[in-house]
């Protein structure tokens, strides 16, 4: 291979880096825990992104812009959401530098410009946005307010990786505002079900709908609905969480409205979002030893052609064949490069396979008297030689039948890592054995979901959706239980 990998086996978390960096999708930067997106990471977000756009734009969502500082009294104004952030804030003191009489050529901070109140750095935006949102909604008539936003937020995270937890990352935050709680529930199942089906859809990573505990809904919230899906290594991840806010943030900013009886109600209120952590999720569902596996309707490059000759002579006559499959491929809005780099085939093969681009098709001059491709999937890494007659069209049904056959796959490997526990030994072993999410009972206390967690680091994933009511007892407790929750250790 052209660059070295760690294997899974050998260390997962050192062959997750290596794909991150190595498949040049991200880079360390100066600052601590930040990360730099690279052009070929940032593709494949702004895919992503343009897809969950046109989604939230389908369902009646604009896009707006809200400030990056929140003053520390509006952060305050909302008591659970505060305290929850609290310890990952970033605070603005001062505006100003100034020479440093001490010492030549330094900046320090000039005391003479400090704040006359302390600025939030956004972990998130329902204090600022709610703040707003009490001078435009007076009346029923104001209502629904659908409100999307795609920023970066700052948490101060004390250990971090690459996408999965960084102290700045790249999200959407939806922000809704409803006259009843029924609409304001609607839309937070709504939302959940929009990244349900972009994650499975588009990123071909099946998920589990559920709704979160007491102990690990958002700060905030009345209820808090996820999306969890399963990495190779057994553990959880995070995907996507919906909120619904009740009345909690209307009432910390006074944002009352006139209903058709002209009585003041407080609004009813959601939030929504998903983060860059999702090209986390991407890497670790379907990535291999031999490097990165990209989803066809997301890759940042769907297909590559590698000429395979000798001689400026033999070059030319393959560089106007392949001028043509580009036009074909591009027409049939394929996102295709002709990559005649001085590079041996030989190195550019095992390149593109790094980064996972889904389609790689060899043409040399052989091929072209014999009028056929080697065409390569990177899913399973089977070749075969095809009729360059039609090829826009083989290579789309191939790009389809590898986006399902990942999903296949992904979806496979979660349902036969999903395993029940009925004693407290069986679960601690199902753990230790990395078997993935463990269906198990649990009374429904916060303290024993506490006591659990501190014992073995694993939590409860979520409560399913479609849960299935069944009689049994806490596996810790011995308590009763009417339903198994998924628990399991989680990024």
């Amino acid at each position: 291979m052209a660059k070295e990998l760690t294997t899974r086996a050998q260390d997962y978390s050192q062959w997750y880096n290596d794909l991150v960096i190595k498949g040049s999708l991200a880079d360390y930067s100066a600052v601590r825990g930040c990360m730099v997106i690279k052009p070929y990471g940032f593709a494949l977000w702004e895919n992503m992104r343009d897809q969950l756009d046109r989604m939230f734009k389908e369902t009646g969502h604009q896009n707006a812009y809200f400030p990056l500082f929140v003053p520390k009294s509006l952060f305050e104004a909302e008591e659970k959401n505060a305290e929850g952030f609290a310890k990952e804030c970033a605070i603005v003191t001062h505006y100003r530098l100034k020479s440093d009489p001490d010492k030549k050529g330094k900046l320090m901070v000039d005391p003479d410009a400090k704040l006359e109140e302390e600025l939030v750095v956004r972990p998130t935006s329902e204090a600022i946005i709610w703040n707003t949102y009490k001078d435009w909604i007076q009346s029923y008539r104001d209502l629904p307010i659908l409100i999307n936003q795609w920023a970066n937020v700052v948490r101060w995270e004390m250990r971090t990786r690459l996408f999965l937890r960084t102290a700045e990352f790249l999200w959407q935050e939806g922000h809704t505002a409803h006259a009843t709680k029924e609409e304001a529930v609607d839309e937070t199942v709504k939302m959940l079900n929009v990244y349900a089906d972009f994650v499975e859809t588009y990123m071909a990573v099946p998920v589990i709908k559920g709704v979160k505990t007491t102990n690990e809904r958002f700060a905030g919230a009345e209820d808090t609905y996820c999306i969890e899906a399963l990495m190779q290594d057994g553990k959880a991840l995070q995907a996507g969480t919906s909120h619904f806010l009740g009345q909690n943030f209307a009432k910390a900013f006074n944002v009352q409205f006139s209903n058709k009886e002209n009585k003041l109600e407080y609004v009813w209120a959601t939030s929504w979002g998903v983060s860059t952590r999702l090209i986390g999720a991407l890497i670790m569902a379907h990535s291999d030893d031999n490097g990165l596996v990209m989803p066809p309707k997301i890759a940042p490059l769907q297909a590559v052609i590698v000429p395979v000759y000798k001689g400026e002579e033999s070059k030319a006559v393959i560089d106007a064949r392949a001028a043509v499959m580009m036009a074909d491929l591009k027409a049939k809005g394929i996102s295709v490069k002709y990559d005649d780099s001085d590079n041996r085939p030989g190195w550019k093969f095992a390149e593109y396979e790094l980064k996972g681009v889904p389609v790689r098709i060899a043409l040399g001059l052989r091929d072209i008297e014999n009028n056929v491709v080697e065409m390569a999937r990177r899913d399973t890494k089977e070749k075969q030689t095809v009729s360059m007659d039609g090829i826009a069209d083989t290579v789309l049904n191939m790009l389809d039948a590898i986006q399902q056959n990942m999903f296949n796959k992904a979806l496979a490997f979660r349902n036969e890592h999903i395993t029940n526990a009925n004693t407290w030994d069986e679960f601690v072993k199902l753990l230790d054995e990395k078997t993935g999410f463990i269906a198990a009972h649990w009374d429904g206390s916060g303290e024993t979901e506490e006591k659990i967690k501190e014992l073995t680091k694993a939590t409860i994933r979520c409560i399913p959706l479609d849960n299935k009511q069944e009689a049994g007892k806490c596996i810790l407790t011995g308590q009763p239980s009417t339903q198994r929750v998924l628990f399991a250790r989680a990024y």
